[in-house]
């Protein structure tokens, strides 16, 4: 007796041959597989030809180092066909109000802002912590001896005005309370009188700062360490424990004299909702490629780029991240297998119902054509099970061959 699995294999067997005697049938499935083909081979042509994209991208201030990052990576994306126009911004704020309404496609942005608010913000990639760095006059020697002082935290409430003041804030200092706080760009800064320069101008930048360069050899000021990062880390997501190297900034005397600690906050590359995923993609390769490195003097780590920023990961990262996944894996084919299973499961219930409603002279036909074939009759074309192998074994064969690619 037949078991269900081979039933399966019979019907299969006498379907394609009606099919083969049916002329017009065969020509007409043999015109849709060539028609589909051919969209298939225009999708992977559409896929391979290269396109160019033009992306604005801002970072920050002109003179800040995620400005020559943009401006590195202008260069080196211009080769990957990613035209890159950059558009400086004030500040974090700036930049995420441009981005969330559109007219800015990618910015760098610090990390440590509450996202609410900007809803079409997408997180494209994390960058390495960049550094608050308090610098100090002369006779402020530790964190308490700020109060009563000015401190310059440029833009009013933009990016660094908002960390460092928390930084403060967890050091018992209240904001026109303890401190006055003045919002002086960075380009003033350079333009002021020695006497006029506040007290204390913290600057978040990667380390070495031209900035903090100019302030230190120039106008006399020293870098405060501040000792909590890791406790304050705990506290805070955005805070990454980092540190100054030694004569950083200054040999002599040296700035500073040792390694200090100091505040580290991410700094995000963030990306309109709406920009081409695949412009993305396009870019992301170029962001972490050894010749973005080496120009700018600071590793970029493709390990950290889905460090939490409180945005959504956007779609041209998600499309990125696949390209980078093996084309077969091993669940791929643990799921062929499985619904291979189902399917061959639910024909063989389909076949026990369709004999079940048979009528009963059917059934007898059936039977009698069986008794035929077992009395040495010539057996049925599609019965020719010992010179074709099983659908099953044809599967088994892929599996096993797929495995072996993989």
């Amino acid at each position: 007796m037949t078991t269900p699995s081979e039933e399966i294999e019979l019907y299969f067997f006498k379907a394609l041959d009606w099919i083969r005697r049916r002329h017009h049938l065969r020509r007409g499935l043999a015109i849709a597989l060539i028609g589909a083909l051919l969209l298939l081979a225009g999708k992977f042509a559409y896929d391979l030809y290269p396109r160019n994209y033009e992306l604005s991208i801002s970072g920050g201030g002109m003179l800040t180092k995620s400005h020559q990052l943009a401006k590195v990576l202008q260069d080196e994306a211009a080769r990957r066909n990613v035209s890159l126009t950059i558009t400086p911004t004030a500040g974090s704020f700036e930049a995420l109000n441009e981005l969330n309404n559109g007219t800015l496609d990618l910015a760098f942005v610090q990390g440590g802002i509450d996202p609410v608010g900007y809803d079409d913000v997408r997180q494209v990639a994390s960058i390495a912590p960049q550094l608050i760095q308090f610098l100090v006059k002369s006779d402020v020697k530790s964190i308490n001896d700020i109060r009563g002082k000015t401190i310059n935290l440029g833009e009013k409430n933009g990016g660094p005005s908002i960390v460092s003041n928390q930084i403060l804030r967890f050091s018992g200092l209240v904001s026109e309370v303890d401190y006055v706080e003045t919002n002086f760009s960075d380009e003033q800064l350079l333009g002021m009188k020695p006497d006029r320069l506040p007290d204390v101008i913290v600057q978040v930048s990667y380390a070495p700062s031209a900035i903090v360069d100019f302030l230190v050899q120039k106008r006399g000021y020293r870098l405060l360490e501040m000792s909590f990062p890791p406790s304050l880390a705990l506290r805070m997501g955005w805070v990454a424990d980092t540190k100054i190297l030694a004569y950083m900034y200054q040999i002599s005397p040296p700035v500073p004299a040792t390694d200090i600690q100091v505040v580290g906050v991410n700094l995000n590359l963030l990306a309109n909702k709406d920009v081409d995923p695949r412009a993305i993609a396009a870019l992301l390769p170029v962001l972490y490629s050894p010749q973005v490195a080496s120009r700018f003097s600071f590793p970029i780590s493709e390990e950290k780029m889905l460090t939490p920023s409180g945005f959504p990961i956007s779609d041209g990262t998600e499309v990125y991240l696949a390209s980078k996944q093996p084309l077969i894996t091993a669940a791929l084919i643990s799921q062929i297998q499985n619904i291979f299973g189902l399917v061959m499961s639910l024909l063989s219930v389909i076949l026990v119902v369709f004999k079940w409603f048979k009528a009963p002279e059917e059934v007898m036909a059936v039977t009698a054509s069986e008794d035929d074939d077992d009395s040495g009759n010539q057996p049925p074309a599609a019965s020719a099970d010992d010179s074709a192998p099983g659908v099953s074994d044809h599967i088994s064969n892929i599996a096993s061959a797929i495995a072996k690619y993989d």
